[in-house]
């Protein structure tokens, strides 16, 4: 079995080519069972440590199974909060053939599908970019963006002005025009396309604030418990999921829909279908379109082959 460390699985996960096998796969499909999901409580903090196991396979080809774990406390300890490992198999035979690094894997694959959504559902002159959530997986949003609109303005906001800080600074290495926002409020003013990627059990971002036609992306939360927008986010917007797996996992969902606020009918899709049908499905300019994530297994092993046969040289 090879070890593929993570310079070697960020080297082959370069977003043009990532976007494009995650394309791919939501047309193929695989097989991909429901997420096991544990939580261990630490009893002498009273914060608590989530697990996350998602296989998935395509019969004949590649199994993988990832492990994830989160711990939102680790900000306190000035440790990131996830962590993850990768490991792929022959799916005919079992036999392991490498481990990879998981946490670029998870964060790649997720920029990647935020980007990939805004393909189909963001306004074609898209340019500012307000993004709301430092962390790794933020940082990474603006270039993914980038290989599917014009993205030149990235407002980003966190509640650790610093890590905020450290994101604007790699993204005007890139020859991004990056600010630090004082609020959240501020980020989103005049933005085209509002991502979420934080940790959050509350909203950090309202309705109010957002101009019309604006594309709201929200990849950061994944729990029942967790939430970034307020129940008016979805109210009158047309909504998209990565998988129907988010109807059951989102408290980004899950709220609104206990309140009436919008049915399991309104949701005109998911990822595959906007895939499969190649389209953009923007009615208007002023429209606001919403696309919520909570990640899926099927993007993992397609970023998982993606650094198997680069690797190979296949």
């Amino acid at each position: 079995m090879q070890i593929i460390d993570a310079a070697a699985t960020r080297n082959a996960l370069a977003f043009g080519p990532l976007l494009d096998a995650l394309n791919a796969m939501f047309v193929e499909g695989c097989e991909v069972p429901l997420r096991h999901t544990h939580v261990i409580p630490d009893p002498a903090t009273g914060a608590s440590v989530t697990v996350l196991i998602m296989p998935a396979w395509q019969p004949g080809g590649f199994l993988g199974i990832k492990t994830v774990n989160i711990a939102p406390a680790n900000a306190q300890r000035s440790v990131p909060g996830l962590h993850s490992t990768y490991l792929l198999y022959d799916a005919a035979t079992g036999v392991p053939l490498a481990q990879m690094d998981g946490n670029e894997i998870t964060s790649r694959r997720t920029a990647a599908a935020s980007a990939l959504g805004a393909a189909y559902l963001a306004r074609e002159d898209a340019s500012h970019l307000a993004l709301l959530g430092a962390g790794r997986v933020g940082s990474l949003v603006p270039p993914a963006h980038r290989t599917v609109r014009p993205i030149t303005h990235v407002s980003v906001w966190d509640r650790d002005a610093n890590a905020a800080a450290r994101v604007v600074d790699g993204l005007r290495e890139q020859g991004f025009e990056a600010q630090v926002s004082a609020t959240a409020k501020d980020a989103v003013a005049d933005a085209d396309v509002v991502t979420c990627a934080t940790l959050a059990t509350e909203p950090v971002v309202q309705a109010e604030w957002l101009k019309p036609g604006v594309h709201l992306d929200l990849i950061g939360s994944f729990t029942p418990q967790m939430r970034e927008a307020d129940d008016a986010c979805f109210a009158g917007a047309t909504l998209f999921v990565d998988t129907e797996e988010a109807l059951a996992k989102s408290g980004e969902l899950l709220g609104p829909m206990s309140r009436g606020v919008f049915t399991k009918d309104d949701v005109r899709g998911t990822l595959a279908d906007l895939c499969r049908e190649g389209r953009i499905h923007r009615s208007t300019q002023d429209e606001r379109t919403v696309f919520k994530a909570v990640g899926t297994a099927l993007e993992d092993l397609a970023a998982a082959m993606l650094v198997w046969r680069a690797t190979q040289g296949t």
